[in-house]
C-alpha cells in the first residue's frame, strides 16, 4: 500500500458560504423535499421574529412559476446601512456571511426562533439565484445573487411609504433532487405559525405553472392557541366544558398551555419554542409531562378517588385521551442540531412544570365535576392498561408453547438474511395472489390481509394485543413485545425483513387501509419505522396503451397529461384501463410498476409521514371512508 502524503496542503479552508454548499445537509437536515421545503422556512421565519418583536402583522408567501418562492412581510426591514467592521451594506453581509444577522443582539429581538444567523444566508448559498428588496427609510433597496455571490451592490430603485422584507429564490438544481412545491405542507406550517401568533395575518397562493387553478388560503386567528386545539380536535368529542388554558411569564419566558380530554385512547401533544416546532420534544414537554403527572395524581389521592383502585395509576394513564399544545418562548434556546427539533435548556423543566402545576390545582379545586372526569378516565386507562399487559403475556407464553409456526398466508421468501428481504403487506387475497405470482421467491414475501385492520387509534391497548390480524402481522415479522408492565419497546432484533412494504390498492379505499396500518405501526411498532424499514408501494391507477405503446399513470394529472401526449397522428384515440384493484394487474404488470427493485415505485416512510397518518382524524375516528393526498 503506497502512503498518501497529508501535510498542511491537504487542509481546505472553505470561503463565506462555500461550507453550506459543500455540506448542505448540515445546515438543513438534507438535501430531499424537507430540505427543500427547510428554505421557506428560514425565510418565513425571519418575517415571524419580526412579529415577535412587535413589528409586523402580515406575511404573504408565494409559489411562483419555475419553483420560486416569494416571502414578503411588512417588518422593520433589513438594515441596509453600512457595516462599522465588514465596510459593506448590513444587508449584504447579512445574506452573504454565516452567523451574521440581528438575532445575537438581544435589545434587537428579546427572543427568536434563528439563533446561529445562518437561516437567509444558507437559503442565499443554496438557491442559484436569490433577490431581495427592503423597504426602509422611504427607499427601496435591492440586491441580486447567484449562489450565495453578489451580482451587484446594494442598489436604490425607488421611493416608498411602506416598509418590510421581500425575498424572492430559486432552489438550487445542482443541490436539491427533488424540486416540487408542495402547497399542502407549506399551508400546514403557515397555519400552525397563524395559531401560534394570534393577530397574525398569514397568506399563502399557489401561482405556480404547474398548477391548472390557483391556490389561496389566507390564516388569522385571534383566539391563538384556543382556536389551534379546536382545529386538532374538530372530529373528537372533549369530556371537560372549555380547553384548559394556561398562561404566563415567569422572568422572561412566556409560557402558553391548552389542553383537553375526549374519551379516546391516543395522546397528542405539540410542542413549540419560539415557533419552531420541536417534533422531539424536549425539556419544556418533560415538565409539562411532570407537572401534568404530579398534579393529577396528588388531587386524586387527596379527593378519594384513588382509594377503590387496586391498579397502579402511570404517568401514561394520565395521558390517554389527551390533546395539548404547548408554546414557549426563551431568549436564548440552546436547540440540538440546526434544524432545532428538541431542546435542550435545563431550566425550563422546572419552570413549565411549577407553572402548569400552580394553575392546574387551581383549575381542579373549582372545576371538581370535570376533575372527577378526567381521574374516571386515567383509572379506566390504568385498568386497560393492565388488561393490555396481560394479553401481551398470554401472547407471548402461547407463542412459546406453539413455537416459531409462520402464519399460513404467509408466502415466505427463501432468502434468511434480513437485510436482504422483503415482505408485502397486501390489501385481499385476490391482489395477494397477483403478488405471490408477479415476487422473486428469493427475496419477496407476501402477507395478504384481508379487509381493514383494527383502527388502533380508537381500540383500547388489551383489544390491540389480541387481535387476530395485527398478530398474524406481528408474528410474521418475527418481532415481539415486551412483556414488562413498564417496558411496551418492540423487539426488532429478530426482525425477518428489512423493507416492510404495505402494498394497497390506487384507490380511496386503499388510501384508507394504507393509513391504518400506518397508524398501526406509529403506535405500536414505532422502532420499525425509526429504523427506516416501512416503505409504501405505489401503484399506478391506469394503464394507457396506443397501438404498441403503452404508459402507466399514477393519478388523474398524469392521466390528462399522458393523454395529450399521445393523442397525435392519424389516430387520436387512447385505450384508457384503470385498475380498480391490483388483483385487477396481471403479474407482469405487478412486477414492472411495483414490485421489480430495479424498477418500483415505492417510498420509505419516515416518522413525520407515519405521524401524520396517525393524526389524519376525520378517517380514524369517525367511520367516513375520505380520499386523501399522496
Amino acid at each position: 500500500m503506497v502512503e498518501k502524503k497529508y501535510s498542511a496542503e491537504n487542509i481546505q479552508v472553505l470561503e463565506g458560504l462555500e461550507a453550506v454548499r459543500k455540506r448542505p445537509a448540515m445546515y438543513i437536515g438534507d438535501v430531499g423535499t424537507r430540505g427543500l421545503h427547510h428554505l421557506i422556512w428560514e425565510v418565513v421565519d425571519n418575517s415571524i421574529d419580526e412579529a415577535l418583536a412587535g413589528y409586523c402583522s402580515e406575511i404573504y408567501v408565494r409559489i411562483l412559476p419555475g419553483n420560486k418562492i416569494h416571502v414578503k412581510d411588512n417588518g422593520r426591514g433589513i438594515p441596509t446601512d453600512l457595516h462599522p467592521k465588514e465596510k459593506k451594506s448590513a444587508l449584504e453581509v447579512v445574506m452573504t456571511l454565516l452567523h451574521a444577522g440581528g438575532k445575537f443582539d438581544k435589545e434587537t429581538y428579546k427572543v427568536s426562533g434563528g439563533l446561529h444567523g445562518v437561516g437567509v444566508s444558507c437559503v442565499n448559498a443554496l438557491s442559484s439565484r436569490l433577490e431581495v428588496e427592503v423597504h426602509r427609510e422611504g427607499k427601496i433597496y435591492q440586491q441580486a445573487y447567484q449562489k450565495g455571490i453578489p451580482q451587484e451592490p446594494v442598489k436604490v430603485i425607488g421611493e416608498t411609504q411602506e416598509q418590510g422584507t421581500q425575498i424572492t429564490f430559486t432552489p438550487d438544481a445542482s443541490i436539491f433532487g427533488e424540486l416540487k412545491y408542495q402547497y399542502d405542507t407549506i399551508a400546514a406550517r403557515l397555519r400552525e405559525l397563524s395559531f401560534l401568533n394570534a393577530g397574525l395575518k398569514i397568506t399563502i397562493e399557489d401561482q405556480s405553472e404547474s398548477e391548472s387553478e390557483e391556490h389561496k388560503d389566507i390564516f388569522y386567528h385571534e383566539e391563538g392557541l384556543l382556536a389551534f386545539i379546536k382545529y386538532l380536535r374538530a372530529t373528537r368529542v372533549s369530556l371537560l366544558t372549555q380547553p384548559i388554558y394556561l398562561e404566563s411569564t415567569t422572568g422572561e419566558v412566556p409560557i402558553q398551555i391548552v389542553l383537553d380530554y375526549d374519551s379516546g385512547f391516543s395522546e397528542q401533544v405539540v410542542s413549540y419554542v419560539n415557533n419552531i416546532s420541536t417534533v422531539e420534544g424536549g425539556t419544556h414537554v418533560s415538565g409539562f409531562r411532570r407537572g401534568l403527572t404530579r398534579t393529577f395524581k396528588t388531587y386524586a389521592e387527596k379527593s378519594g378517588l384513588l382509594a377503590k383502585t387496586k391498579v397502579e395509576i402511570t404517568g401514561d394513564d394520565f395521558r390517554e385521551g389527551l390533546t395539548a399544545v404547548i408554546s414557549i418562548k426563551v431568549a436564548e434556546p440552546q436547540f440540538e442540531g440546526q434544524t432545532k427539533t428538541k431542546l435542550g435548556n435545563s431550566e425550563i423543566m422546572g419552570l413549565v412544570e411549577t407553572n402548569l402545576s400552580k394553575h392546574l390545582q387551581l383549575y381542579l379545586e373549582e372545576n371538581p365535576k370535570n376533575a372527577k372526569q378526567i381521574i374516571s378516565k386515567v383509572i379506566l386507562a390504568a385498568q386497560a392498561r393492565y388488561a393490555a399487559r396481560k394479553a401481551r403475556e398470554l401472547i407471548q407464553r402461547k407463542s412459546v408453547l406453539v413455537g416459531s409456526g409462520l402464519p399460513g398466508k404467509l408466502a415466505d421468501c427463501s432468502e434468511k438474511d434480513a437485510a436482504r428481504s422483503e415482505i408485502y403487506l397486501v390489501e385481499g387475497d385476490s391482489a395477494g395472489g397477483t403478488a405471490k405470482q408477479a415476487r422473486n421467491r428469493k427475496f419477496q414475501a407476501i402477507l395478504p390481509l384481508r379487509g381493514k385492520i383494527l383502527n388502533v387509534e380508537k381500540a383500547q391497548e388489551y383489544k390491540v394485543y389480541g387481535n387476530d390480524a395485527i398478530q398474524t402481522i406481528l408474528t410474521a415479522l418475527g418481532v415481539s413485545m415486551g412483556t414488562e408492565e413498564d417496558s411496551k419497546a418492540l423487539n426488532i432484533s429478530k426482525l425477518r425483513y428489512h423493507r416492510i412494504i404495505i402494498m394497497t390498492d390506487a384507490d380511496v379505499d386503499g388510501s384508507h387501509i394504507r393509513t391504518l396500518i400506518l397508524t398501526l405501526f406509529f403506535r405500536y411498532m414505532r422502532e420499525i419505522v425509526e429504523a427506516g424499514y416501512l416503505y409504501i408501494a405505489l401503484p399506478p391507477l391506469y394503464l394507457l396503451r396506443k397501438g404498441r405503446t403503452e404508459r402507466y399513470a399514477w393519478d388523474e394529472t398524469q392521466r390528462q397529461q399522458f393523454i395529450k401526449e399521445m393523442s397525435t397522428g392519424n389516430n387520436p384515440s387512447v385505450g384508457i384501463q384503470r385498475y380498480k384493484g391490483l388483483g385487477e394487474m396481471n403479474p407482469q404488470q405487478l412486477w414492472t410498476t411495483t414490485m421489480d427493485p430495479q424498477n418500483r415505485s415505492v417510498k420509505q416512510v419516515h416518522i413525520e409521514n407515519a405521524m401524520e397518518a396517525a393524526h389524519l382524524f376525520t378517517i380514524l375516528m369517525g367511520e367516513e371512508v375520505l380520499p386523501r393526498k399522496e
